[in-house]
């Protein structure tokens, strides 16, 4: 649990507080299909998918410990 916990960011929980919010007026105004359109907004980021997919969005870190040396650059006018 702590793992799964652990992925979270401000961005995901507000994605799920908006999905229940949606859910909560959905019931209150008896507008069904916006029941079903809640949940599923508060389903993504339980399951932490979203347009690109498990994590399809983020870019790979290089895990290497090259020190980058300092290069000169010639002004050209």
């Amino acid at each position: 649990m702590k793992n799964y916990l652990r992925n979270w960011n401000f961005m995901r929980v507000l994605r799920l507080a908006l999905g229940i919010f949606v859910i909560a007026q959905g019931i209150q105004s008896k507008e069904w299909w916006f029941v079903v359109m809640g949940g599923l907004f508060s389903l993504m980021p339980l399951l932490n998918i979203g347009c690109c997919g498990v994590s399809g969005c983020n870019t790979s870190v290089a895990k290497n410990n090259k020190k980058v040396e300092n290069k000169a650059y010639e002004e050209v006018c």
